[in-house]
């Protein structure tokens, strides 16, 4: 089974800017406290490292 990345929004995107905040959506993330699992690859690890900042992150079995 391929490795997936738990990401967990921990912080609001209020006043964040609007490349971090489509960020935040194309993750699918909606809000504080919302959370998605994605696939473990460069490009939704490059997305993550974007917003770093605002979420939480960890590996999981899928």
């Amino acid at each position: 089974m391929k490795r997936k990345l738990k990401v967990t929004q921990v912080r609001s995107n209020a006043g964040r800017p609007e490349t971090q905040r489509r960020t935040l959506a194309g993750l699918g993330l909606r809000g504080p406290h919302s959370v998605v699992l994605v696939d473990n690859t460069p490009a939704f690890r490059g997305a993550v490292k974007k917003v770093i900042h605002l979420v939480t992150v960890e590996e999981s079995d899928g």
